[in-house]
């Protein structure tokens, strides 16, 4: 009897998973902003009162999917491990990557599709814990000799995420079927620690 509860929450957490997968789906047909739980409901096989069950609104599955794709993305920024200057630019660029494998869940996360849609705090943790990433790759950097101090700055961490924001939003909206390796814009990713190193050049 003991693992029945166990089980239980195995199958919601399995469904919630499937409606999730479904609302990307949908969103990827109709838009971000256009996620409909009754779209969602039908391809599930479940009358559209069922899904509150497992989430109570709509923003509740954008909050679910804001916290899968921020995890999503912090994961690909970490993987590198490398520290300083060049760990910068090796998680910019698998970030990168991650966000043209992951276009839907992209917009979501860093622009603003779906009016009145404010993550909760538990869903917002793990982009602060990529900001905190970013500054302590920027922090090393500075430390090793390769950045003026300023580039630790809270003016000198806003345009390192704006440096990549320029090139992603070019190629989303111009190349979104592009590969990484082939888009116009992608293919500048590299070259942008470089560009922030010429802003904020060693002392």
């Amino acid at each position: 009897m003991a693992d029945i509860p166990d089980r239980r929450a195995r199958r919601r957490a399995e469904t919630q998973a499937e409606i999730l997968g479904i609302a990307l789906g949908v969103m990827a047909e109709e838009g971000v902003a256009g996620l409909s739980l009754a779209t969602v409901a039908r391809r599930l096989g479940v009358r559209p009162p069922s899904l509150y069950k497992y989430f109570p609104s709509r923003h509740a599955v954008y909050d679910a999917l804001f916290k899968l794709g921020q995890e999503g993305y912090l994961a690909a920024v970490r993987g590198p491990g490398e520290p300083g200057l060049r760990g910068m630019g090796a998680s910019l660029e698998a970030g990168a990557r991650w966000i043209m494998d992951n276009q839907v869940l992209a917009q979501l996360l860093f622009w603003r599709p779906v009016p009145g849609f404010t993550p909760s705090p538990e869903s917002y943790a793990p982009a602060l814990a990529i900001h905190e990433h970013f500054a302590t790759l920027i922090g090393q950097a500075v430390a090793r000799g390769e950045l003026h101090p300023d580039a630790a700055s809270e003016e000198g961490l806003a345009l390192a995420a704006s440096l990549i924001a320029g090139p992603i939003s070019q190629q989303l909206a111009n190349e979104p079927d592009a590969t990484y390796e082939q888009g116009r814009f992608t293919r500048l990713v590299p070259r942008l620690p470089a560009v922030f190193a010429a802003v904020y050049p060693p002392p």
